[in-house]
C-alpha cells in the first residue's frame, strides 16, 4: 500500500465489508459443496451414470470427473475471487483527499455536468435545494422539453 495514501475506513465499513465477504464466502463454498455431494450421489442414484459409455468408452461420471469438475472448480473460484474484489472496492477504499464520488471539490458536482443531473446522466430524482422549487433541468422529452436535447437511456 501507498505510504502518500491514507484510507480512510471506518470500524464498521471493514465490520460491514467482512460481514459481505463471508456471505459471499459461505455461498460459493455451498455451491462447491453440492458439486462434490451430488457427483458420487449421481454414481449412487443413476445406474447409467456409470454404466453408459459416451465418448471413447468412457462414462458420463468419468468424464465428469476428469475434466468437467476441473473447469466447474476454476469457473467458481474466478468467479468468487471477482465478486470478492469488486465487493471490497466498492465498500472499502476511501481517502480522505478524495470526494465520495469524485465531485468536483468548488461545485460539489461530477465534472462536466451540473446540478441536477445524476451519475447516469439523466435528471436526479432528488429534491430540490429550495423547499416548493421546480428542479431546474428540464425534461428530455415529453411536455416543457427542450428542443434539441435527447434522452439517455
Amino acid at each position: 500500500m501507498d505510504d502518500d495514501v491514507d484510507a480512510q475506513d471506518t470500524p464498521a465499513e471493514v465490520d460491514a465489508t467482512f460481514r459481505t465477504l463471508r456471505r459471499v464466502g459461505v455461498g460459493y463454498f455451498v455451491v462447491f459443496l453440492v458439486a462434490v455431494i451430488g457427483f458420487p450421489a449421481l454414481s449412487l442414484t443413476l445406474d447409467w451414470w456409470s454404466e453408459s459409455r459416451v465418448l471413447g468408452g468412457m462414462s458420463p461420471g468419468f468424464l465428469l470427473a476428469a475434466l468437467g469438475l476441473y473447469v466447474f472448480f476454476a469457473v467458481l473460484g474466478v468467479a468468487a475471487a471477482r465478486l470478492s474484489t469488486a465487493v471490497e472496492a466498492r465498500m472499502l477504499g476511501g481517502t480522505a483527499d478524495e470526494p465520495d464520488d469524485a465531485h468536483d471539490d468548488a461545485t460539489g458536482h461530477l465534472p462536466g455536468r451540473g446540478p441536477g443531473t445524476s451519475p447516469d446522466h439523466g435528471p436526479s430524482h432528488a429534491p430540490s435545494s429550495a423547499p416548493g422549487r421546480a428542479p431546474s433541468v428540464a425534461p428530455s422529452h415529453g411536455p416543457g422539453a427542450r428542443p434539441g436535447r435527447r434522452a439517455h437511456l
